[in-house]
């Protein structure tokens, strides 16, 4: 064990300053596509910033489990410590893409979808429900201490898939392909009030238009779709943040089905990066 100075190890040693390039290769690959950290409205300066400096205070945990005499920069370790960050992140990062779906079919079902509004996440144009939906389901995860969270499972990951040891890229990131189709479910899940509701107006629409065509119910379909829709959609919100609340859990689970897929080393048991 190098010897700690300030509390941080000696960057001189042999294998430390490997480590700690290989320990921000994982930090970079986090912040590459996780929530709240990846935001294109964080400058890139402030960006590399943080990946040094989590990496410097992560670096003690790393070579905890890790052996600097064997440590090397290689293609193999570069790839596989960002795709390690990588599956991190983006374990968080389908969580918010589930809630973005459902913002995205709400506002086509509603008929809003030419109503593109400034996204401060992304910087670029998109649909007003889904923008609102991003941003409430990123307001959570930061209330939440999802971004804390996060940091802390790049810490626990050392334990279980040491620093700059071999990893089954192709196999860890089939379980998260796999997962990637929650994205649809719950989009689908959250959305489903509002698509029920404007369904079941367009067809009382018809069958009173149908039944009475004087009174010209069709020029009243469109603002009668959008305030029932917008009503609906409102009214739903309560359980729609009930159910994003609980993002922690597919987040553990997802992040353990990637560890046991990737790891070349026999897998910890269940809930070890939680």
């Amino acid at each position: 064990m190098n010897s700690l100075i300030f509390g941080l190890p000696d960057f001189f040693a042999p294998g430390v300053a490997t480590a700690a390039v290989l320990t921000a290769l994982r930090v970079g690959g986090l912040l590459l596509v996780a929530p709240a950290w990846s935001a294109k409205s964080v400058p890139m300066r402030l960006r590399v910033a943080l990946i040094v400096i989590f990496a410097v205070l992560l670096l003690p945990t790393a070579l905890e489990s890790a052996s600097t005499s064997q440590l090397a920069i290689t293609p193999a370790t570069f790839l596989g410590e960002t795709a390690v960050g990588f599956a991190l992140g983006i374990a968080a990062a389908i969580v918010v893409a589930g809630a973005e779906f459902a913002g995205e079919l709400a506002t086509n079902t509603i008929g809003l979808s030419g109503a593109a509004i400034f996204d401060p996440i992304n910087n670029t144009q998109g649909a007003m429900l889904a923008s609102f939906m991003q941003l409430l389901a990123v307001t959570l995860l930061l209330i939440a201490g999802g971004h804390l969270l996060m940091i802390e499972a790049v810490a626990k990951s050392f334990s279980v898939m040491p620093l700059g040891g071999p990893v089954a890229i192709d196999r860890g990131f089939l379980p998260l392909v796999k997962a990637a189709g929650s994205i649809f479910a719950s989009g689908l899940q959250f959305a489903s009030p509002v698509i029920a509701a404007i369904l079941l107006t367009n067809i009382a629409l018809a069958v009173l238009g149908r039944a009475a065509p004087q009174l010209q119910i069709m020029s009243l379909a469109f603002p009668l779709q959008i305030g029932i829709g917008l009503l609906t959609f409102a009214g739903s919100l309560g359980l729609i943040v009930q159910a994003l609340g609980g993002w922690t859990t597919s987040y553990g689970n997802t992040i353990d089905s990637f560890v046991r897929a990737a790891q070349v080393a026999p897998a910890p048991a269940t809930g070890a990066l939680r």
